[in-house]
């Protein structure tokens, strides 16, 4: 059911406001977590994320600053926000990272400010990214076979993502989430081998249904869907536990026993979970997304350097987010739509 403008208003006053009314849309959903992307350059160039001739990159003028990415985060921060997930292309190759973690780690009311990289820096920036107040680590990893790692990656680097979890694991950073996107034909072979690796160490193996993006190709024979990989799973260890979840959790988590770790499902193509959508992205470039799969952005960047007040800057965020549609298109639809490759996304 959809709020009217005045409905809207009274639905927040009776729903445990003073949550902002900007960063709440017209079903209710409050935007408390926020995602920015600090860079489109990545080290790798993986298949379902940037095309193998790679994108056009963004001029650096036209992306975000370190102080300009402050100014936007202090005001979601003040609007609510509480969770702040830094992302890329890899955000880890921006030589800022560690100062601009520093100064998130300032904000009052910012409870978790996390990274999703791809391990191929995180052995050497992680000592200083933990001191400077980042408290939660995803790494992409696909397969645990080098040689087909160096095939989806196109690139070498393995052994340093490898090195990057046992890390992460050593500075006591629980969970580890390991990003693992599950394709037909690519590694779908591999969920046991996934599973297994939760056995030993304090990880959270995150199995992502593959998601259609421009320049990756995407095709339904390749997706594998979440029951299917559950019932793979389920074969070896019929003893897997589920987990309770908080309601604006993207992802379904099993245990097995007695593992140090567990598995999660993001099953966002075959059971979307928009009803709990809580999340916003603002890409390299300033742009506002409020949902991954949407193709429509408003340029935060370009109304900061034109000078707009603090206001005017929340009544413009406030506007896009009360645009946000109850979900997304659906797999098919998803699949014809034209959106930005995820590499011009972040994540």
């Amino acid at each position: 059911m959809e709020l009217q403008s005045s409905e809207r208003g009274r639905f927040l006053l009776q729903h445990a406001v003073p949550f902002s009314a900007f960063l709440t849309d017209s079903f209710g959903r409050q935007h408390n977590y926020l995602r920015i992307s600090l860079t489109e350059k990545c080290n790798l160039r993986c298949q379902y994320c940037m095309p193998e001739e790679g994108v056009q990159l963004t001029p650096k003028s036209e992306l975000l600053t370190a102080q300009e990415i402050i100014t936007l985060a202090r005001l979601f921060v003040k609007e609510g926000v509480e969770k702040i997930r830094l992302t890329g292309g890899e955000p880890l190759i921006r030589p800022d990272v560690v100062d601009i973690v520093g100064q998130l780690y300032k904000l009052e009311g910012l409870k978790t400010i996390a990274v999703t990289t791809n391990g191929i820096n995180l052995t050497r920036l992680l000592p200083r990214l933990k001191e400077a107040g980042l408290n939660a680590i995803n790494i992409s990893l696909d397969t645990l076979v080098p040689a087909k790692f160096e095939f989806i990656v196109r690139r070498k680097g393995f052994h340093k993502v490898m090195e990057g979890i046992h890390k992460a694991t050593e500075l006591g950073y629980r969970p580890v989430k390991v990003n693992c996107v599950v394709m037909r034909g690519f590694n779908e072979d591999e969920l046991l081998g996934f599973v297994d690796f939760t056995k030993d160490l304090p990880l959270d193996v995150r199995f992502i249904e593959y998601m259609p993006f421009d320049g990756n190709k995407w095709n339904f024979k390749k997706m594998v869907s979440y029951k299917e990989m559950l019932d793979t799973i389920k074969q070896r260890w019929p003893e897997l536990e589920k987990l309770t979840c908080e309601t604006s959790s993207t992802a379904k988590s099993y245990k097995v026993p007695h593992f140090q770790g567990q598995i999660s499902f993001i099953t966002s193509m075959s059971e979307h979970f928009c009803g709990s959508c809580n999340r916003l992205r603002i890409t390299a470039d300033g742009n506002l997304k409020v949902c991954l799969f949407g193709n429509s952005e408003v340029s935060l960047r370009d109304h900061l350097r034109s000078g707009a007040s603090e206001e005017e800057l929340v009544q413009i965020i406030g506007a896009a987010v009360g645009r946000k549609k109850k979900q997304h298109a659906g797999m098919f639809n998803i699949s014809q739509m034209k959106n930005r490759p995820m590499i011009l996304i972040g994540g």
